[in-house]
């Protein structure tokens, strides 16, 4: 009898056989990353956004020039083919464009851009699509009521073109003040904006779910305020809708930047992202140098593809109807 006594406080006093699991080996024994492994084409798709995302930080090492520095580029070496053909010419590896730019040290540094505009776009959307949620969804009444109508009232138009009445209204009132570092800043506020009401409402419906539960009635009767309610114990719960809607939204934020570069309201020709050098690439489409559009283009889709498939994947991976 004493044995079996002493032999339930053993079990009962063991710690779980995780607790001593770093959190890697946690990670790669979770249904997510098993989910990851089974599907070559997302595993593909991760190690192309990986990369390109690399090449992009590290452009400035990897570049033959700085294309935004006048003083790299020579006229004589303007329209130059990529090396591979007859009229090739090291070291411009894709050629060049009409002010001698490497083609190649553009994308890079387009790039860098294109994704900086991008992430910094999918965060401001998200901190105020998630602010405005959070709030909608745990006073609800009239506040709620305005919020969506809001949201429901945007949703009628096209990102694209929010994006471009905020941009048209920031350049109306700035003028001739926008400097490049302005205009970056000018995309992000009008692609944030462009974005936040799918975090809203997302965010919104899971509040007005979790706000019922135990949990949230405990909380409450221990006297915590509302917002630290909101931030430590509802928002956590609704983290996985919200980093879907993210990595959607991070391809959609790239495309948004490009067509308002490419319709020449983004970002100047002498800090090019990846839309202003497809814009100018198009100059040229038809007089032969092909390349100064084709290259930026593929860099663009191959980066949109690849993290749409990421975001399919892990809607996918977090649906527990699919599991």
């Amino acid at each position: 009898m004493s044995d079996a006594v002493a032999s339930n406080s053993d079990k009962q006093s063991a710690p779980p056989a995780h607790a001593g699991r770093s959190w890697l080996s946690r990670a790669l024994d979770s249904d997510i990353f098993y989910s990851f492994r089974r599907s070559k084409l997302t595993m593909v798709a991760a190690a192309i956004t990986v990369l390109l995302f690399l090449l992009a930080i590290f452009a400035s090492a990897l570049a033959v020039q700085n294309p935004f520095d006048p003083a790299q580029l020579q006229l004589m070496n303007s329209r130059i083919s990529p090396l591979w053909t007859a009229d090739g010419q090291s070291p411009f590896l894709l050629g060049t464009d009409e002010q001698g730019r490497d083609v190649f040290s553009a994308i890079l540094y387009g790039m860098r851009i294109s994704l900086a505009v991008g992430v910094a776009g999918v965060i401001f959307a998200g901190a105020l699509g998630i602010a405005l949620g959070l709030i909608a969804g745990y006073f609800g009444g009239a506040i709620d009521g305005v919020i969506m109508r809001i949201a429901d009232v945007q949703l009628t138009f096209p990102a694209i073109l929010i994006a471009l009445l905020v941009n048209g209204i920031a350049k109306s009132i700035l003028g001739n003040r926008l400097d490049a570092t302005s205009m970056l800043v000018v995309l992000v506020i009008s692609i944030g904006l462009s974005f936040w009401v799918g975090y809203a409402r997302t965010v919104r419906g899971s509040v007005m779910v979790e706000k019922n539960k135990d949990y949230v009635a405990a909380a409450q009767l221990i006297g915590l305020p509302a917002p630290k309610i909101m931030l430590r114990h509802v928002l956590p719960n609704t983290m996985g809708p919200i980093l879907v809607i993210a990595t959607i939204n991070l391809a959609l934020a790239i495309i948004t930047e490009a067509t308002l570069s490419f319709l020449g309201v983004g970002l100047p020709d002498t800090m090019p992202s990846l839309g202003t050098l497809i814009r100018i690439g198009n100059n040229y489409l038809f007089a032969g140098e092909w390349w100064i559009v084709a290259f930026p283009g593929l860099a663009l889709a191959g980066l949109i593809l690849s993290i749409n498939l990421l975001g399919d994947w892990l809607r996918d991976a977090l649906n527990p109807k699919l599991r």
